[in-house]
């Protein structure tokens, strides 16, 4: 069986990336999202281990300490971890496996999967990711101020990704993301592992 891909997926909060990765979900098949896990308080309709796993900081520092966690970050007053024995589990059976985690956990990640492909989701202007993030109606307006300045911090560092995705449309950021996982699954070592009878029966 031909090991699954590990896609990292990271954006300032209110790029959009979240309804960008469920619409490749819906559209592809053998990918998953990893369930991280977070202290964070769960918002309504959130389900546990659908959304997140929530817990609290004793739990999350235990996992930390045991080190069941692939990379682990705070974000927001709030940490956030994902889990190395589901992640690996699942790109053991082929699975494609995506990381919607911000630039800090990308960094962790990439130093035990070199081979991991990373993808950064920026917003057309500054003035349309403020719009959505109020148009949410989440937060107060201290609280977008903040997420504001963070998101400085976080698209500073796009250039440490493999691809860089503007969701203005998003039908066409839907399309681009799409691509970049098809192109993966069409490199030559991973076509050879998968298509290997077919390339011994055409060369005998």
């Amino acid at each position: 069986m031909v090991k699954g891909s590990l896609y990292i997926i990271s954006a300032p909060s209110g790029a959009g990336k979240t309804s960008l990765v469920n619409a490749l979900l819906a559209s592809t098949s053998a990918l998953e999202v990893s369930v991280s896990h977070t202290t964070r308080e769960k918002r309504s309709g959130e389900k546990h281990g659908v959304h997140y796993f929530f817990i609290d900081l004793a739990e999350f520092e235990a996992m930390r300490d045991q080190q069941a966690f692939l990379e682990h970050a705070k974000v927001f007053d709030n940490y956030y971890g994902t889990s190395r024995e589901a992640v690996e589990s699942q790109l053991d059976r082929g699975v494609d496996i995506i990381l919607e985690i911000d630039w800090q956990g990308a960094q962790q990640i990439r130093q035990i999967y070199p081979e991991s492909v990373s993808i950064f989701i920026i917003p057309p202007t500054k003035t349309a990711l403020e719009q959505r993030l109020q148009s949410r109606g989440q937060d107060d307006g201290q609280i977008i101020a903040r997420r504001m300045r963070d998101a400085v911090a976080e698209i500073s560092h796009y250039n440490e990704f493999d691809y860089l995705v503007v969701n203005d449309h998003f039908g066409q950021a839907q399309e681009e993301l799409r691509a970049i996982v098809l192109a993966r699954r069409l490199r030559l070592d991973i076509q050879r592992h998968r298509h290997e009878q077919l390339l011994h029966q055409l060369l005998t």
